[in-house]
């Protein structure tokens, strides 16, 4: 059953405001790279760096829980994308002791390599099981995000647009409005692949997810395939988007922090991301200039993606494993931490009790005002390719999901071809 949390009284926002968010990207088990002899007292933590979370974010947080902890903390951060980095150091036995907002939890858990936190130790969660293995919680469930589309708001008017589309045929009138005025309609990365996901997990929110939240779980039980109708009518959409020229190909090229840029910079008019770019909006010049909408149904419908994990996972094969897990524990519900990446990340913990401290970023608001929105409208849906555990992928089937994206924007596969290919690679992999 998919766990969506839906966020209520039991937790409170100063001021009014608040956001959601999770990190991106991966991680996995195997043997610890830096814990010294059992016994030692200093563990590894595998963190990445972003213009938000940058390495004074990092250094802070970690000397004041380390010191609450009595630990040790060696910081390793991630060249690029963590995902790919961890599985490195899976591969070559030095995966860290702690890391932080993993994806693809299964191609890590197996071989036992992540650690199980118990009932007990969860308990200031709101959802505890969220992103579970078979019932095993292996990544602390410590915030929610949601994901939508941010645009420009003086590069609408300049092409003539009013207000934001609120069906999908709109999307594309809108899109053909601002490339008719020479204006790149949508920003995208490509590094890490996640960046060029991000349209066409929109077209499966609305298509796919909002008449069926259950499909990934029928994918998993074997009684549909992404050879199907559905996912097809999606993806095809996606691919429509890139033949027109919507999607640019040369975005692909550039990384996260890069496709932030151009958009802030104006250099297009739609970005599709997750909730926690809101902090990069408010810190930016062009905050006035940024506004937000779900990405539209064909009918209008309202569906927003929402997922709650993303938290810190410990190396079941650490020496100090139950030291790490006092370590990850404390940091997850450490209020100075939770403050101090709420305002740097946009990030909605999913804490029991957590009092968001208040912010007047606009664009933060707007985040909020749209989630609790679909919340009060019941109206949040699975993030296709986010979900983790249970709820998502299977082992290894997230980064070629991201790949094929790329395949499709590059036209190297069409939608038969790259619903085939995920096909095949799933049953290889089941």
């Amino acid at each position: 059953m998919r766990r969506i949390l839906v966020l209520g009284t039991a937790l409170t926002v100063a001021g009014g405001l608040s956001a959601c968010s999770v990190g991106d990207q991966t991680g996995g088990g195997g043997q610890s790279g830096g814990s010294g002899a059992s016994g030692s007292k200093e563990i590894t933590f595998l963190v990445f760096e972003t213009d938000n979370l940058t390495p004074k974010f990092w250094d802070d947080n970690i000397a004041r829980v380390s010191k609450k902890v009595g630990v040790t903390v060696k910081k390793i951060v991630a060249p690029g994308d963590r995902t790919a980095y961890a599985k490195q150091l899976l591969a070559s036995g030095q995966f860290p002791d702690v890391q932080i907002g993993l994806q693809d939890l299964p191609s890590f858990d197996n071989g036992g390599n992540l650690a199980t936190f118990g009932d007990s130790e969860l308990s200031q969660f709101l959802c505890p099981k969220c992103s579970a293995i078979k019932g095993r919680t292996v990544q602390l469930p410590a915030n929610t995000q949601t994901w939508q589309v941010f645009y420009r708001k003086s590069l609408f008017q300049k092409a003539g647009i009013s207000a934001p589309p609120k069906t999908y045929a709109e999307l594309l009138a809108d899109a053909a409005a601002l490339k008719g005025k020479g204006i790149q309609p949508f920003v995208i990365g490509g590094n890490p692949s996640w960046g060029s996901s991000l349209p066409w997990t929109g077209t499966l929110t609305t298509d796919l997810y909002a008449a069926d939240p259950e499909w990934m779980h029928q994918r998993r039980e074997g009684s549909t395939k992404f050879d199907s109708p559905e996912f097809l009518k999606a993806t095809q959409k996606f691919a429509d988007l890139a033949a027109k020229g919507y999607l640019n190909k040369k975005d692909l090229g550039q990384s996260y922090d890069a496709s932030q840029a151009a958009f802030l910079d104006g250099k297009g008019a739609m970005y599709p991301m997750g909730s926690w770019f809101a902090a990069a909006s408010d810190a930016s010049k062009a905050k006035d200039d940024i506004g937000i909408f779900a990405w539209p149904a064909d009918d209008g419908s309202f569906h927003l993606p929402s997922f709650t994990g993303g938290g810190l996972s410990v190396n079941a094969k650490s020496p100090n494993v139950d030291l790490a897990k006092k370590f990850a524990l404390a940091w997850q519900t450490d209020k100075d931490y939770l403050d101090t990446s709420a305002v740097a990340d946009a990030l909605f913990p999913a804490i029991k009790g957590y009092t968001l401290p208040a912010k007047d970023g606009t664009v933060f608001k707007a985040v909020y005002d749209l989630y609790r929105e679909a919340v009060d409208q019941k109206a949040t849906v699975p993030a296709f390719g986010w979900e983790q555990g249970d709820d998502g992928m299977i082992a290894g089937m997230p980064d070629k999901w991201n790949l094929t994206a790329q395949d499709i924007i590059t036209g190297k596969k069409t939608p038969k071809q790259a619903a085939g290919y995920l096909d095949t690679e799933w049953d290889k992999s089941s």
